[in-house]
């Protein structure tokens, strides 16, 4: 573990989930989207899909070029992520070997191209399975995510699969956070969130997202809970305590 970030009621921690995981105590879920290990980590990602279209391979942003995504995610940590929280939402559940399951999510992505057309989460909650859709299909996508991960997933879609949990889990655990879209999901909803993160460019863009989400949410509560009655507004100005004269 290299860093943690305290950031309302966010904690994120720089380092590998397998040192970190035994340092944390029990959550009430993990909603997580675990290396694949399909290889989109590096620079394939920037350039599939668009080798015939000029422009498009020259706007296309590079992630650069990391190793995180050549291997899947070790049954051994899998399992450490299970034994931590009693509820858990793992997306890319159909490559990993889990429990059968009543309740797959289904994110249908309105895709084209040779990317899936959709992406399944596997969860253990007791419940039918459920599907979205929200577009994200390279430029055309649904609301105003900027794309800094090569896997990202869109803010919506993870606040789409923490409201499938049951409304008392509080504090979601994310130990493959890469760009903090589940933190900012958590954050916009009133959850407490912890977030592990090994790259440090991921890390920082969570960080800084994160601190975006949280100014927001601060903004908003600060004028929800200021009077807009000019008689109340008065009111408060008249019981307010008086400046210390010394």
């Amino acid at each position: 573990m290299n860093r943690v970030e305290v950031i309302g009621d966010a904690t994120l921690y720089l380092g590998d989930c397998r040192d970190v995981l035994p340092t944390l105590g029990r959550v009430d879920a993990v909603v997580t989207d675990p290396p694949y290990g399909i290889g989109e980590s590096g620079r394939k990602n920037a350039t599939r899909g668009v080798n015939t279209v000029r422009w498009a391979r020259a706007s296309v942003r590079d992630y650069g070029d990391f190793d995180w995504d050549n291997e899947p995610c070790h049954p051994e940590t899998i399992a450490a992520i299970r034994s931590c929280s009693r509820h858990q939402i793992i997306f890319g559940g159909n490559f990993f070997i889990l429990p059968p399951s009543s309740c797959w999510l289904v994110w249908d992505k309105m895709n084209s191209g040779d990317f899936a057309d959709c992406e399944l989460a596997w969860t253990n909650l007791q419940k039918a399975v459920r599907r979205i859709q929200w577009r994200w299909n390279g430029f055309i996508r649904r609301g105003d995510d900027e794309r800094e991960h090569p896997t990202q997933k869109p803010v919506g879609v993870m606040a789409w699969a923490i409201e499938q949990l049951p409304h008392n889990c509080v504090t979601i655990l994310d130990p493959f956070s890469g760009s903090g879209s589940t933190g900012v999901a958590c954050i916009k909803m009133g959850r407490r969130f912890i977030g592990i993160e090994r790259e440090l460019k991921y890390f920082g863009a969570a960080v800084r997202r994160i601190e975006q989400a949280q100014r927001q949410r601060d903004l908003f509560i600060h004028a929800a809970s200021v009077p807009t009655d000019p008689a109340e507004q008065r009111c408060l100005e008249f019981f307010r305590e008086p400046a210390d004269a010394t």
